[in-house]
Order: C-alpha cells, then structure tokens, then sequence
C-alpha cells in the first residue's frame, strides 16, 4: 500500500465572520507590568487613588473604546466593531500610556502656545487623550459621513458600548487598575492619589487603614457613593440621604434633598403674608404664629382699616381714634379674624363715638397769609393801570401809594391842565364877544 505523499500547500485558512459582539477573555497588558519592569529594586507602593475621580475615568474609558471602534469600521462590509475591539483595544491603553507619561512635560514646553490645550485636572487630561485617540482610528468613510450620519452614530456608539459593558469584554476591575497609573502620571501635584513607598508589604499593609485616599463608602441610608476618606465632610455636607434638621428651625428632621419640599409646603415655619396683608400691613409672619401675630398687631390692623375710611386725616388723629375704639369695644376686636369681620366691628364702634373732628384752622390761616401780599401786588397793579388810562375811578388808593416816578410827573401834568383850562377861558370869552 503506498504512502500518500505529503501536500505542499498551505492548509486553507477562514477568516471569521463579522459580528458586532466584542471578544472576551482577551487580557490586554496592564501599564502597570510596563512601568514595573522599568523601576529596579522592590519597592512597595501605595495603589490607592481618588475613589470619585478613579470612578469618572473609568466610565470614560469604554465610551472612548466604543467611538474609536465605530469609527474606524464605519462603512466596512467585512469588519465590524466587535471585530476590532480587542486591537483597538490594546492600542488604547498603549497610547494612554505614553501620552500621559509625557504629557506634563509637553504641556510645560508648549504652554501659550496654539498647539496644545493644556488642563489642570486629570480627568481632562485623559478625557482629552482618549478623545484625541479615537479621532485616530477614524477612517476616511467616518471622516466623510460624520456630519450626515451624526445621530446614527451616536446611537451605534452607545449600543456597542453597552454590549461591551453587558458582556463583560473589559470589567471594571481591569480599566481601574488602567486608570491608577494614568492617574499617576498626569497628577504631578499628588492632589489625587497616594504617593508613599515603603520597604516592606507590612509597612505597606500598616498604611492602607489609615490612607487618606483608602475608599469609603457613605453611611446614610439609601446612598451608595463611594469617596476617599479625605472626602468625608465634603460628601457629608451635600449628601441628598442625610438626615438634617429643618432649616426653617421646625422641629422635623428630614433627609436634605426633600428639604426644599419641606420648606415650601408643609412646614410649619413657612413664611406667609399676615391676612391682612391688603390693607397695609406687609409682616411676613410664619404659618405656626399668624394668631399670636394678629393679637399682638391688632392696634396697627385697626389702624390700618381707619386711614381707609378716613383717608385725609393725619396718623396722629387716627391713633388717638384707635384708643377710643379699643376702650369702647373692650375684647370683643380680638375675635375678628378676616379684613372683612375686622372692619364691619371697627365701623360699628366708630358710628357710636362722636364724629372724628379733623383740624385744618391752622392750614387755612397759612394759605389766607400767603394769598394777601399777592392780591395787594394785584391791586397796586390795577391801580397804576387804571390811572395811566386816565379813569376817574381809584382801586385800593389808600393802600398804593404813588412811586417816586409818579410824584415827579406829578408837576408837569399839573401845568399842563392850567395852561389847557386858561386856553379854555380865552375861547368862552371870544365866544360871548
């Protein structure tokens, strides 16, 4: 029987079909092995990072995933983005690596300059290079449809960063030991995570109770946030599941974000207007203390009701008329409640008492003493007047005397009318010749 003999060609190869849904159990490498295999000697650091930031730029990390994906297979026939998301993937972390271990550097290098836009948080700073990433990885089809195809690619990006989360292709776990060390690198300040190093694992296991960035988890009924232990009192004075007093100083203790609730309905210590607030009285009076308010402010709500009835009079008058209606009604004005009741009592007793005289002799004696210079300036007026026409009729004689003017026209008019009268005889004369 012969031996077949061995094929020379190469054995036929398949390539997998295109799926949307990303591969799993892919490990990718983690910048912590990288940055371990640089540093010589055993050295023990502290890990522990900003909790509420650790978290912010974890969740940023798949959304940035799920873009760069979409984009570089956008218009792809045979490639879809789960098909290169574990590439795509391992080039993230890689890129994020190198960046933010020079980052700083170049942003002190470029810094003024149009180049570069420089942050000073580090959630930014990544935000802006997972960003930076994904317009990379964009092929010229997403480039070109990006404007036509803006709301069916956000939905595409959302979808796909859901079935990663849903399937578990990159765990949460994983992306935060990613983020520790991009932490690390961009916070130059030590603002964001612990920077101790210790010599042994028991120093080191010593500390981690006592770190001021160790996780901590909110004690408050019905709040699940998790923040470093430097956070405490920070948290704890905006934390909406804390129980707090009334602000309003009522005796009820409710958790913070009903207070506002609270506050505006069913507190006791509520501001209201006073009820008689449309006839002058404008106290803001807690809801609790509107009858201590009106007994206490009665005299001021009676006085209010009199300056409408009696509009002309002076305060002082009208005080005065509230101590008669007080004395004749005796208690029987505490018991009205309403503008309405109040003012029907307060008339009742007014029309018993005798009528409100109010004084106005001493304001009729100004105006008559004002009116006087003006009808002597009138009179002397009419006065000169008359006598330059030439009237035989005097206005106010005795009251205007003539000017110095008058007096030295006087003569000259005088001769006048004697030299006209003997003019006068001369013709009678010739007449009864």
């Amino acid at each position: 029987m012969m031996e077949a003999s061995p094929s020379t060609e190469p054995p036929a190869t398949t390539d997998p079909p295109p799926t949307t849904e990303p591969p799993s159990g892919d490990v990718e490498n983690l910048p912590e092995n990288i940055k371990d295999a640089k540093e010589a000697g055993p050295a023990f650091h502290c890990d522990i990072c900003d909790a509420e930031l650790l978290f912010k730029i974890t969740q940023a990390l798949l959304p940035g995933l799920a873009t760069a994906c979409v984009d570089n297979t956008t218009g792809g026939v045979f490639r879809s983005p789960g098909s290169v998301a574990a590439d795509i993937r391992k080039e993230l972390v890689e890129y994020l690596t190198q960046r933010t271990e020079t980052y700083v550097a170049e942003s002190v290098v470029q810094e003024g300059g149009p180049e570069m836009e420089v942050f000073d948080n580090p959630y930014d700073i990544i935000a802006f290079l997972i960003d930076e990433f994904a317009v990379s990885k964009r092929n010229l089809f997403s480039r070109v449809s990006a404007l036509l195809l803006s709301e069916r690619r956000e939905d595409s990006i959302d979808d796909f960063a859901q079935q990663m989360e849903i399937n578990g292709f990159w765990p949460v776990d994983r992306r935060e030991a990613i983020v520790q060390t991009l932490l690390k690198n961009v916070d130059v300040k030590n603002e964001y995570h612990c920077n101790m190093k210790f010599e042994t694992a028991e120093e080191l296991a010593l500390h981690v109770p006592t770190c001021s960035f160790r996780v901590m988890t909110c004690e408050n009924e019905g709040c699940d946030a998790r923040f470093s232990a430097n956070k405490v009192e920070k948290h704890d004075s905006v934390c909406p599941f804390k129980i707090i007093p009334c602000e309003q100083k009522c005796p009820a203790f409710l958790i913070r974000r009903e207070m506002d609730r609270h506050c505006i309905t069913v507190c006791p210590m509520k501001l209201v207007n006073c009820p008689f607030f449309s006839v002058g009285c404008k106290t803001g009076v807690p809801s609790c203390k509107i009858e201590e308010h009106q007994s206490q402010e009665l005299h001021y709500h009676i006085l209010y009701i009199l300056q409408g009835m009696y509009k002309d009079a002076p305060d002082e008058v009208l005080k005065e008329r509230v101590d008669q209606i007080e004395e004749k009604a005796g208690g029987r004005l505490a018991n009205a409640k309403t503008v309405r009741s109040l003012t029907s009592k307060v008339k009742d007793v007014d029309a018993k008492l005798p009528p409100l005289v109010i004084e106005t002799k001493k304001e009729e004696e100004t105006s008559e003493t004002e009116a006087k210079p003006e009808s002597r300036e009138v009179s002397g007026t009419n006065g000169n007047t008359e006598n330059a026409a030439g009237t035989k009729e005097v206005v106010n004689s005795e009251s205007a005397p003539p000017s110095s003017k008058d007096s030295e026209e006087a003569p000259e008019a005088t001769a006048e009318n004697s030299v006209k009268g003997s003019e006068v005889d001369t013709k009678n004369e010739t007449n009864e010749d």
